[in-house]
């Protein structure tokens, strides 16, 4: 006789399914094989009916680690037909105190940068475009959009305007890489400062369906107005970001701060729930 009543188990034995594992059983056999290699971001952890007889589980349990591994970042769960579970891939650190184009920010880090132009061409500009460029409504602007890729997968999408009259002939070149480099090496225009507004945003069906990511999920929405060394502005443009993608690293200079070149270091905000031309 143990002393305890009839049908009463030690405790822990009840959560535990007999001969079994639990749910965060599930998840830290997961997240070691994610930390160690053997799973890569991008990849497919495989059908739940698989892996949960691999793990000798039931699909509930395996679920539910699954659910909290989402909740975490450290996969991606993709419904419908073709979706599955996703290991997530790795983060893009952007630094606000640096203009630069995404070609250049993912070569830095030791990403192959990639780029689908989806249109390029002329309209005319609206109220906030004008407002932003120092032009009349309906001028001419340059209006390009393109989808940014990290590794052949989306990251961003983006659409950025500029005056016809001072870049012609800029739609006549190619516009698969940094249109900073063209406007530095064939108008001698280059960022001086660059102005950001960033909010959080859903992804509607077209942005999820471009992007790659389920319908509502974050996206990092920036609102930027670029001008040159003159102080004029030359860019307006509007970016959206996959918020699983990206990392936000702002420099907080302090009363007695050094320049960012000597001080090395930033703070790096995250935003959760799940950002240039």
């Amino acid at each position: 006789m143990t002393g305890e009543p009839a049908g009463t188990l030690p405790d822990g034995a009840a959560r535990r399914p007999p001969g079994g594992r639990t749910p965060e059983d599930v998840r830290r056999v997961l997240a070691e094989r994610i930390s160690a290699g053997h799973l890569r971001p991008g990849q497919r952890l495989g059908a739940e009916r698989a892996l949960a007889a691999e793990l000798g589980v039931s699909r509930a349990t395996l679920r539910q680690a699954l659910a909290v591994l989402a909740e975490s970042g450290v996969v991606r769960r993709v419904p419908g037909r073709g979706g599955g579970t996703f290991v997530s891939q790795d983060k893009i650190e952007r630094d606000t105190s640096r203009v630069v184009g995404v070609p250049a920010l993912l070569r830095s880090q030791g990403v192959l940068a990639g780029t689908r132009v989806i249109s390029a061409g002329l309209s005319g500009a609206d109220e906030p475009a004008a407002r932003a460029l120092g032009v009349q409504r309906g001028d001419l602007l340059i209006d390009l959009v393109r989808i940014r890729l990290a590794d052949g997968s989306p990251i961003s999408m983006e659409r950025a305007m500029l005056p016809a009259d001072r870049f012609p002939g800029l739609l006549e070149l190619p516009l698969g890489g940094s249109v900073y480099e063209l406007l530095d090496e064939h108008f001698d225009t280059r960022p001086g400062e660059a102005v950001e507004r960033i909010e959080v945003v859903a992804a509607s069906q077209d942005e999820a369906l471009v992007l790659d990511v389920p319908m509502g999920s974050p996206l990092l929405a920036i609102t930027r107005t670029t001008t040159d060394p003159d102080g004029a502005a030359f860019e307006f443009s509007y970016d959206l970001f996959r918020g699983d993608r990206i990392r936000i690293m702002v420099r907080t200079p302090g009363e007695h701060a050094v320049p960012p070149a000597e001080s090395g270091s930033g703070r790096v905000i995250e935003l959760r729930p799940h950002s240039a031309i």
